[in-house]
């Protein structure tokens, strides 16, 4: 299928994407393959600070962010981001960069080059739900998700802190239910699609990350939901990576698969299995989508 207008993006995928997942990755390329929207990789990109270079050196953080925009600037078309953590870094930088000339000159005559602080970091959700449409998402589904309820998981970075994001509404965002709407999926109200999973303290304090991730594996399982969808490496590893860990601490069982945005709509669009990267998630979701039809 073909877009109404060409449609073509940079694409930083972030440390996370070209190591632990992967899969998000593989099932980012081969979604957009199909919807025929073209990705350039940006050439030389680096680490971004993700979650912890802000906290212990702030020009290094936002020089880091800035540089890897001026890169971004030698290809063609806005730039898509696929980690929360990378969008919400490069959209804070930007903003902290337009608010403050005296960071901006030093950042500047860091990197020795001007700050492209106008140019548009778009997460893959906004591309999907609003540069394709929904309607044009939806005539691309030919193997509709009918019979999947899904709990839309967006965590703390992707519409948090007001005014810096800027992709839906700060407490009660709709794009991700919008999306799985489109590829016929059933989306749950539940109390804790906006909650910390514990991010990076998955290393340094694992019992926070399990108190926390169980509350939201608990939440989904009690809103009826039969998976979890994320948009974020760190929650993915969370909630998929260490739920056995958290079925054997709290006594109980969840068998909840955690798929990526990309992974499901992938899926309702006729994408199989191995270039979506399925054989990756910890918890098995075979047994799931055999279940409801879907492989």
């Amino acid at each position: 299928m073909t877009p109404k207008k060409a449609l073509n993006y940079a694409y930083y995928p972030g440390c996370s994407l070209h190591a632990s997942a992967g899969e998000y990755d593989l099932s980012t390329r081969e979604l957009f393959k199909k919807l025929d929207i073209g990705l350039t990789e940006v050439p030389d990109w680096f680490c971004c600070g993700a979650t912890p270079a802000h906290n212990v050196d702030e020009l290094l953080s936002l020089s880091l962010c800035a540089k890897n925009l001026e890169l971004a600037e030698q290809v063609e078309g806005d730039l898509a981001v696929a980690c929360a953590a990378c969008f919400s870094r490069l959209k804070t930088a930007q903003h902290v960069l337009a608010e403050s000339d005296i960071k901006r000159r030093q950042v500047e005559k860091a990197i020795d080059a001007p700050v492209p602080l106008t140019s548009n970091v778009k997460h893959l959700l906004d591309i999907l739900a609003r540069d394709l449409g929904l309607e044009q998402l939806e005539q691309a589904v030919t193997k509709p998700l009918a019979g999947l309820k899904v709990a839309c998981y967006y965590g703390c970075l992707l519409t948090r802190p007001t005014d810096v994001p800027n992709l839906d509404c700060v407490e009660a965002p709709t794009i991700m239910e919008d999306i799985l709407k489109a590829a016929g999926a059933e989306t749950v109200a539940w109390s804790h699609r906006m909650e910390c999973c514990g991010a990076n303290f998955t290393l340094s304090r694992p019992g926070v990350v399990i108190q926390l991730s169980h509350a939201i594996l608990d939440s989904a399982k009690e809103a009826g939901a039969d998976c979890i969808m994320v948009a974020c490496p760190l929650c993915h590893g969370n909630l998929d990576i260490r739920q056995k860990e958290i079925e054997g601490v709290y006594n109980t069982e969840y068998a909840m698969p955690v798929f990526y945005i990309t992974q499901l709509v992938g899926l309702a669009t006729g994408l199989g299995a191995d270039k979506l990267g399925l054989d990756a998630l910890i918890v098995n979701p075979m047994p799931l989508l055999k279940e409801k039809g879907l492989v």
